[in-house]
């Protein structure tokens, strides 16, 4: 399967996570994700009164990795949330 499939694969499965998944490990879902799908971060950082969409936008300007990168280390994320090993 092509990374992009596997990605958007897993992506989809993403929604399935129980809710009691930590926000941290939400965080970084999100900041790979954004990472893998846009590249790197194109916006200005949110204010002071946006703590949430600050902490997002913090996140996603962390990762610093290529689209392919990203992509497969969310898969790889999404394996070690739902259980399952890594391959």
């Amino acid at each position: 399967m092509a990374l992009e499939e596997e990605f958007k694969n897993f992506a989809d499965k993403v929604k399935a996570l129980p809710p009691s998944t930590k926000d941290v490990d939400k965080l970084i879902l999100y900041a790979l994700y954004k990472q893998a799908s846009l590249g790197t971060v194109n916006t200005n950082r949110p204010g002071i009164f946006s703590p949430t969409e600050r902490a997002k936008w913090d996140a996603w300007k962390s990762i610093g990795k290529t689209k392919d990168e990203a992509m497969t280390e969310y898969i790889t994320k999404v394996k070690e949330l739902q259980g399952l090993k890594s391959t």
